[in-house]
Order: C-alpha cells, then sequence, then structure tokens
C-alpha cells in the first residue's frame, strides 16, 4: 500500500494525498477528512524512508532514455544526475534503445524497483497512437511521470521543454526577412520534437504567403558521414538552397562537410543553422550556428516539478522554455 494506492481509494489526486501527509493547509478539512480514513482503513503508515517528506519513498528516480550515445540525451541524462543529487535523490537509468517492447520492459523494471518518479528523457516516446501510450498512462497510476521535451495530456504526467515550434519558427522567418527563401529543413527522425519544429518551418512560409514546396523538407536518419553521401548523391556539386536548416547539430555538420567537399563557401554560397548548440557546433570548422534549446533550463525544469508534486504543491503540466539562436560562422544574417 502506497500513497497512489490511497489516492485511488479515496478519490483525489496523488498531490492532494501528499499534501494531507505533509499537513499542508492548502486542503479542504472534508478531503482531508477523507484521506485519512482511508489511511486508517487500510491501515497505512508512510515507510521508514520517508525522511522527514511525509511519503513513501526511498528517494531514487528512475530515467528511460533510448541512447546514452547520443548527444542530446547524454547531456539530458548529465543535467538531470546532477540536480537531482543537489536533492538528495540518487538515480536509476536504463537506456531502452527505440523498440516500444523495450520500453514497456525497462518501465516496468523501474517501477519494481519502487522509484519516485520516472523521467522520461527525449520526445521519442511520444508514441503516434494512445494504445501504444499506455504504459505511460500505466506508470503515471503508480508514480509521477515527467516528460522532457515530449508531451503527453493526463493525471500525473508532466512536461518540461523547449518551445521547438517557435524556435524553428523565428529561425526561418529571419532568413525570410532576409530575402532567402530557399530553404531546406532536414530532418532526423518524425520524432514528437521534429514535428513541432516543422510546424514552426512551415509557420514562417504561410505567414508571409510563401508557398512551401515538398522538396524543401527532407527527412534522412543517418549520421553526420552518411548525410554527406546521401547529399553528395541528391545535388551532386551545388544544391539549389541558400540555407539549409538541420534537426539536430550532428546532420549540419554533416552538410557542413558535404559542403567543404564540394567546394562551397560557408556562409557566402550556403548557409546552415543545427539544433541543440551542442559542444559539436563548437568543434567543427567553421563554427557552426545552432539553436541553443537551453537544455539546463528544461533539466532544471523537471526536477522542480519533481520536487513540487513529492512535496505536495501545485505544479503545472507543462513548462516552456525558450530557445536562443547562438550565431557563429556558418550564417551571416542577424536574428
Amino acid at each position: 500500500m502506497n500513497i497512489y494506492d490511497i489516492s485511488k481509494k479515496a478519490g483525489v489526486s496523488i498531490a492532494t494525498v501528499s499534501r494531507v501527509l505533509n499537513g499542508s493547509e492548502n486542503v479542504s478539512e472534508k478531503t482531508r477528512s477523507k484521506v485519512l480514513l482511508v489511511m486508517q482503513e487500510t491501515g497505512y503508515e508512510p515507510n521508514i524512508f520517508a525522511r522527514g517528506l511525509g511519503l513513501d519513498t526511498i528517494r531514487t528516480v528512475g530515467i528511460l532514455c533510448t541512447d546514452s550515445s547520443d548527444n542530446y540525451l547524454a547531456h539530458a541524462v548529465y543535467h538531470l544526475e546532477q540536480k537531482f543529487r543537489q536533492h538528495q535523490y540518487d538515480v536509476l537509468l536504463c537506456c531502452t534503445g527505440y523498440d516500444l517492447s523495450d520500453k514497456q520492459k525497462y518501465a516496468k523494471l523501474l517501477l519494481s524497483k519502487r522509484v519516485d518518479a520516472v523521467i522520461l528523457v527525449g520526445s521519442v516516446f511520444v508514441e503516434p497512437t494512445k494504445e501504444k501510450n499506455e504504459y505511460i498512462y500505466d506508470m503515471a497510476k503508480q508514480v509521477p511521470v515527467i516528460m522532457l521535451n515530449g508531451y503527453l495530456e493526463g493525471e500525473n504526467i508532466y512536461c518540461a521543454a523547449c518551445d521547438d515550434t517557435d524556435a524553428m519558427y523565428r529561425t526561418t522567418k529571419a532568413f525570410l526577412e532576409a530575402g532567402k527563401e530557399d530553404i531546406l529543413f532536414f530532418i532526423r527522425k518524425l520524432s514528437f520534437s521534429n514535428k513541432k519544429k516543422i510546424k514552426g518551418f512551415e509557420q514562417a512560409f504561410v505567414e508571409r504567403g510563401l508557398a512551401l514546396r515538398e522538396e524543401q523538407k527532407l527527412i534522412f536518419n543517418g549520421n553526420f558521414d552518411e548525410t554527406k553521401e546521401m547529399l553528395k548523391e541528391r545535388f551532386a556539386r551545388k544544391p539549389k538552397f541558400d540555407v539549409i536548416l538541420a534537426s539536430d547539430d550532428e546532420i549540419a555538420i554533416g552538410v557542413l562537410k558535404y559542403a567543404k567537399e564540394a567546394g562551397i563557401s560557408i556562409p557566402e554560397g550556403l548557409q546552415i543553422v543545427g539544433y541543440n548548440n551542442s559542444k559539436l557546433a563548437e568543434c567543427c570548422e567553421p563554427e557552426l550556428t545552432s539553436v541553443n534549446n537551453r537544455l539546463e533550463y528544461s533539466c532544471a525544469d523537471a526536477v522542480n516539478i519533481f520536487m513540487r508534486v513529492i512535496q505536495g504543491q501545485d505544479a503545472p503540466a507543462k513548462v516552456m522554455v525558450s530557445a536562443e539562436i547562438q550565431t557563429r560562422k556558418t550564417t551571416n544574417i542577424l536574428f
């Protein structure tokens, strides 16, 4: 028996049970009495791991990520672990891969460890149908689920993310206002996050009454070397675009490698923008202009949401941060 069982039996939210346990005044006497009665009837007592919080906790949070070798995901895990440590919480990490069955398996594994919450790192955990997301809803019936850069609407599910739609809209708009209409958006995977970026890209064209050709969106799931080879085959020596926007820094560097091999001057002959503002953007030559999604802030938001929920305080279902554009040597316009 834990606070999630009490929540279900009392017909109130988990946050409300937490408030009762913490003696919060932000609970009506009627609700408080109902929750306390259920606790009395079930013989529920917070266990010895409560450490003064009044919660059934072992101060451990589970993190699911698909691939810890991915630059973005690795940095997200790092920031999350550091920030949870500041609150004296340990972290259990599971790398699931991309198959749904493996995501479900590792979700069950973390729950069996009685973690206090599960953090889903990356938008790839958002599946296209409700049925495929059912395991996330099931997790949320037992512990808070916090999605980093993904969003599902549901009880006990929270989101901390960058506003990818606005970021790509502002980036595209800047080029259009500079008279650069031949823009290619280069996408790796149709993830939840990348769909939001596509929406922003399209929105900038619609707002200016410009027709967007289907060939201006290119989806290719490969690394930077494969990106370079694919572009060589597709465009031969010269692409018919003035600007290439990439959905992440790695494939943007693939574009950069292709352009240098093809003898295209950067940024005079082709402007390139990456996304995530990773260390890769500073390590290449020339250094890459990149959208800074301010990942550290989203990670801090995720941890803050958890702390509010676990302490019985109100927590927003969604917290969004605004991106910044980090200008370097692969563009020559003002953002």
